[in-house]
């Protein structure tokens, strides 16, 4: 069952290009992952410390992979300190 991940990524205050750049580092190695439909990286118009990825996956186990390759660790410590705040939905379309 195919799945979508609303991720939501608020940088903190004098960190934002540092995060922006490592988001976007992300994109196109996600992108040619197993599994990978959708991988898009927004911005807030009014807010530019925060930021949305918004993805299509054919699974979840196949995000779950994502979710433990090494690109996402990298980003992980390159960010460590920058990021005030990050959560992930898990949505199921329904109509």
């Amino acid at each position: 069952m195919a799945l979508t991940i609303l991720a939501q990524i608020t940088a903190v205050a004098g960190s934002e290009d540092l995060v922006r750049t490592q988001l976007e580092k992300l994109v196109s190695i996600t992108r040619a992952e197993q599994g990978c439909l959708q991988y898009d990286l927004h911005s807030d118009n009014e807010n530019p410390g925060f930021f949305v990825f918004y993805e299509n996956w054919e699974s979840r186990e196949l995000w779950q992979q994502h979710m433990s390759a090494p690109h996402l660790a990298a980003y992980m410590e390159a960010t460590d300190g920058a990021v005030a705040n990050f959560s992930v939905n898990e949505l199921s379309k329904i109509a």
